[in-house]
């Protein structure tokens, strides 16, 4: 599910963190392109919203360490860009749904189940890996716990799976990506907010600074 995860700003990493970072936006960059692929093959639209999510998190992480040593006012513009492409992302998963709908197109249910899996390992084999920074600053558990937590989506697309091979409509499917993109909205929609705040502060140090 669609969660605003972001590589920590801890100004000495625990061994192991960064490159664990690294590792994972590797891991949900493929299953991005695997899932979309999936997607556009089966017809599924909560695999697409799955895999925005995972594009979302690859992004998240590479746009935080590239900013990471950087101030307030970049942080805040690197934060911006992420919300605005989960809203719109979002936003895009909800358009596909209902173009789904008019169009009553059923999705392949077995390839559904199948990326799913695949994903929750994917997802799983991340937490597994950050599972010894849970402990951490805020920020490394906040890491674990997102990649945790994104498993539950890729547990609601086998379940919509399993609705659609029971139902042999495309209902479960477009329920399980509704509730996904509407997540993504508002999660975006946060992030644009403290990101809008986080550049306002980053203008005002400047101008103090520069004053």
């Amino acid at each position: 599910m669609a969660c605003s995860c972001s590589a920590p700003e801890p100004k000495s990493p625990a061994p192991g963190f960064r490159k664990a970072l690294w590792i994972a936006l590797w891991v949900n960059l493929a299953m991005f392109l695997v899932e979309g692929y999936a997607s556009m093959q089966s017809g599924s639209v909560s695999l697409l919203a799955d895999a925005i999510d995972f594009f979302g998190d690859s992004a998240n992480y590479l746009l935080s360490l590239s900013v990471l040593s950087m101030g307030m006012l970049w942080r805040g513009r690197a934060a911006m860009v992420k919300g605005i492409t989960m809203t719109v992302f979002g936003l895009a998963v909800l358009g596909r749904a209902i173009w789904v709908m008019q169009n009553d197109i059923t999705p392949e249910p077995l390839t559904m189940g199948a990326v799913g899996l695949l994903a929750l390992v994917a997802n799983m084999g991340v937490a597994i890996m950050l599972f010894k920074f849970r402990e951490g600053d805020s920020d490394m558990r906040s890491v674990w716990l997102c990649s945790r937590n994104d498993a539950i989506g890729n547990v609601a697309v086998m379940v919509a799976a399993l609705g659609v091979f029971g139902t042999g409509t495309a209902w479960p499917d477009l329920i399980v990506a509704a509730i996904m993109g509407s997540l993504a909205i508002t999660a975006g929609i946060s992030v644009v907010r403290h990101a809008r705040s986080d550049i306002a502060q980053g203008k005002a140090a400047a101008a103090a600074y520069n004053g």
